[in-house]
């Protein structure tokens, strides 16, 4: 492949080099330019590896997702490398990962800063997928004016919003957090819109990769467990689960959905709600 043939190659930014940014980066990286950015150096050089070892075509770059002007940097690559036709941000921390304060950085400011940088730089009839959880599923609905905060303020706003600096507790930011990014998507959609393209995030449930299998040895790990039996499908979901669902996501067949949430847990909510025991 001739340097000038790749720089006419569509390019797919996935953010988050863990299996889930894995498993989309292989369904959905055939073809394209696939930019891939996380923090951890190590992780981020194997996973470049891996892919192009499979014949994708790869980059990297570091990212630190909590600062705007790394992520703007990070948007302005993908810009520069071609159309930025697709994006999946899978980057996020777990309760059993970091405190909460760190948790609301990645998993909310985070998202909040992704969507707005990819938002400016997205191509006409690009997509991208923000990787939320079903946890933001489980949490009590937000006031309306909670909502309308989290929807609009800007990125550098959300961290000092009285709700959400008084969150201190892992087990609480996360859902807090993914519950935010499900707000933040549907009014981004606007955004993204306004460049003739789409935002949508996926909700997984409990999947099978290192932070899961870290949740699962933590405390929370039988109530976990307990919800998996209850579920539908009485299984613990796998990577490649959620690459299908954002592959469609990101897909020509989902060109009527923008600014929604999808929910790959398996049943696990639909069991919840429903009282199934």
């Amino acid at each position: 492949m001739t340097g000038d043939l790749a720089m006419h190659r569509d390019v797919l930014t996935v953010i988050g080099a863990g299996g889930i940014g894995q498993a989309i980066a292989r369904r959905s990286g055939a073809g394209k330019t696939v930019l891939l950015a996380d923090n951890n150096d190590e992780t981020l050089a194997s996973t470049v590896e891996s892919l192009s070892a499979g014949g994708h075509h790869v980059l990297s770059r570091s990212v630190d997702v909590a600062s705007a002007q790394s992520v703007r940097g990070l948007a302005q690559y993908a810009a520069s490398l071609g159309n930025v036709t697709h994006l999946a941000h899978t980057a996020g921390l777990s309760p059993a990962q970091a405190s909460a304060q760190a948790i609301l950085a990645v998993d909310l400011l985070g998202v909040a800063l992704v969507l707005q940088e990819f938002g400016a730089v997205v191509a006409p009839g690009g997509a991208g997928v923000v990787i939320a959880s079903m946890a933001g599923h489980l949490v009590p609905a937000l006031t309306a004016e909670q909502e309308h905060a989290l929807a609009h303020r800007p990125p550098v706003d959300l961290l000092s919003l009285d709700f959400v600096s008084r969150v201190n507790e892992p087990a609480f930011a996360y859902p807090i957090a993914k519950q935010a990014n499900h707000v933040r998507v549907r009014a981004a959609s606007a955004q993204w819109g306004r460049r003739g393209a789409r935002i949508n995030s996926i909700s997984p449930g409990i999947i099978s990769t290192p932070m899961g299998h870290l949740e699962l040895d933590s405390a929370a790990g039988d109530g976990m467990r307990a919800m998996i039996a209850m579920s539908g499908t009485g299984r613990i979901g796998t990577p490649d689960d959620i690459a299908a669902a954002a592959a469609f996501l990101l897909g020509p067949d989902a060109s009527f959905i923008t600014g929604t949430d999808l929910l790959v847990d398996g049943g696990v909510i639909a069991a919840v709600r429903s009282g199934t025991q």
